[in-house]
């Protein structure tokens, strides 16, 4: 009994040293933590990162504070600041960050830990600290062939480029293999034997637009909501591609427009339609409702984008081909194409059959001046054209 009253003053110590060490502890410091990142980038780039961390107590208290980015925004380093405050205190990081891919991204604000001195009873809570970043889709070169470059092409009437003036014939030469057959001069042919095409003038688009065919096939045959890995593939890569048309339009100073489901982006070539364009192909995601194409404005041009050419895009071509000096359907089906920097590889099946019925109908197609391009077996992306069918 002795023995334990000897020691219970020094219990009635530590038990004190305790609480007061918990009772210092319990109220948070003061903190504010500030990103500086450039609220826009392009997909695959990097750019610097700057984050400042204020502390404020009046007790002496040690402190970590984590700051995890969210998924596909990769930081050189792990956003991590501890150690110990008294009074005012400041820390400051400077990291590189590399966006790996494009959409709309919020960083959520960090957390913040805290203890005693000693390190005994930890306590965390979250800060303020939102910071949002749109990741524009990347871009890549194309290697146009001189069928195609002229859909990208403005000015006026000229004999080498632009689009064919179907009010304005220039000539009569021999056919060619290759050539559409809406272009046969048939009276001409049949009274030389010889079979013979018109020549006509050209002249230049008004605009471009670009539509991506956002939906796909569910199991049932029907149009769905929810995607598969081969459709993000084909969405990612119609992505890239589009950003990249619109990159090579704007580059020639041709209004511009993206259109998706039943959403369009304002034509034009000023700055904010651009980024407009470019935005809305950063935010795209898959659209389960029906096929809308846009009627361009008058003289403009037409590209469609698309994995499966369902019959509803083929039918918005034709009611388009109206309006527009030129529409084309580029057909990408999933595992038949290379994207820049891939390999060949072998290919073990065959393309769908609503890509197979595109290509047989391509040559009636193009007699009502809608052109097909289907990139399969191990064609690049790059070299877009190269494989159209015109007959």
């Amino acid at each position: 009994m002795a023995g334990l009253l000897s020691v219970l003053p020094w219990l009635l110590v530590l038990g004190a040293l305790v609480g007061g060490l918990w009772w210092l502890g319990r109220r948070p410091p003061e903190a504010r933590l500030t990103r500086e990142v450039a609220p826009v980038a392009f997909a695959g780039s990097e750019g610097p990162l700057r984050v400042r961390l204020t502390l404020r107590s009046r007790r002496p208290l040690r402190y970590v504070v984590s700051d995890p980015a969210p998924r596909r925004l990769v930081p050189s380093a792990q956003v991590v600041f501890s150690g110990e405050v008294y009074g005012e205190a400041e820390r400051c990081g400077e990291y590189r960050l590399r966006v790996q891919g494009r959409g709309d991204y919020t960083w959520p604000g960090p957390t913040l830990h805290w203890a005693d001195p000693l390190g005994l009873f930890w306590r965390s809570c979250p800060l303020s600290a939102e910071t949002h970043l749109t990741a524009l889709p990347g871009t890549h070169g194309l290697r146009l062939p001189e069928l195609l470059r002229p859909l990208l092409s403005e000015g006026s009437l000229a004999r080498t480029v632009g689009l064919d003036d179907p009010l304005s014939l220039r000539g009569a030469r021999a056919y060619v293999t290759g050539d559409p057959p809406g272009r046969v001069h048939w009276r001409l042919s049949a009274r030389t034997g010889e079979l013979t095409v018109r020549e006509l003038e050209r002249t230049a688009a008004s605009s471009l637009t670009v539509y991506i065919d956002t939906g796909y096939i569910g199991t049932g045959g029907s149009r769905a909501g929810a995607s598969d890995p081969g459709e993000d593939v084909y969405l990612e890569s119609a992505v890239r591609l589009a950003a990249s048309l619109v990159g090579e339009a704007l580059h020639l100073g041709l209004p511009v427009s993206v259109a998706w489901g039943d959403e369009q982006t304002p034509s034009g070539r000023s700055e904010a339609a651009a980024q407009a364009a470019l935005i809305a192909l950063a935010r795209l995601r898959h659209w389960a409702g029906p096929v809308k194409v846009p009627a361009p404005p008058p003289g403009g041009n037409l590209i469609l984008l698309t994995q499966r050419a369902a019959p509803e895009l083929i039918a918005g071509a034709m009611r388009a081909r109206a309006q527009a000096s030129r529409v084309s359907i580029v057909a990408l089906p999933e595992g038949f194409y290379l994207e820049p920097g891939e390999s060949p590889r072998r290919q073990w099946a065959a393309p769908p059959d609503s890509v197979r019925e595109l290509e047989r109908q391509a040559g009636a197609l193009a007699g009502v001046g809608v052109l097909v391009y289907v990139l399969r077996g191990n064609h690049s992306v790059l070299r877009l054209g190269s494989y159209g069918f015109e007959k």
